[in-house]
């Protein structure tokens, strides 16, 4: 009854899956080139090797986070779940240059919704790597999380981990 004078809030899914947001070689975290992410000092996660400049949504949910260089995007899923996407390593460096964000803090994503193009031959001559972590910044609060086996992936169509929130 009381729903009726409130409105009802649609109940979310405690189930997501984590898709690649680029296309390219999947990384394990372990064999991310930079302790901080090899250690899961920020949470659990894995890396991508990009082939092409493109990173999109891996989730739905909403932008929280555009770092104002643009090498990284902070994502939070209808579930709570955190993702913070980061484009190569040592980036932060390059100041935004080699980079063109294409959503703002506060926008609501999609899976598959472009977030970000980067030049992707800049990048790789002037980064320590390519190679782009995708973070789970609050693993605490995941009950359960199952990775996938895959090696190539495509971004917005390959799923890396099904996710459920606490």
């Amino acid at each position: 009854m009381f729903k009726n004078l409130f409105g009802s809030k649609e109940e979310v899914s405690k189930d997501i899956e984590l898709y690649s947001p680029m296309t390219g070689e999947y990384v394990n975290i372990e064999d991310i080139p930079d302790p901080v992410f090899a250690e899961k000092m920020m949470g659990e996660g894995f890396g991508v090797k990009p082939t092409e400049g493109v990173v999109v949504s891996p989730i739905k949910g909403k932008v929280v986070q555009v770092f104002p260089t643009k090498h990284a995007i902070g994502l939070k899923a209808d579930n709570d779940i955190e993702v913070l996407i980061h484009i190569g390593l040592e980036t932060v460096q390059l100041e935004g240059e080699g980079f063109e964000t294409l959503i703002a803090e506060g926008d609501t994503v999609d899976v598959g919704d472009e977030l970000v193009q980067f030049d992707i031959d800049y990048i790789s001559q002037k980064a320590e790597s390519l190679i782009s972590p995708v973070i789970i910044t609050n693993t605490d609060q995941l009950d359960t999380y199952t990775s996938n086996d895959v090696k190539q992936v495509e971004k917005g169509q390959t799923v890396i981990f099904n996710l459920t929130a606490k």
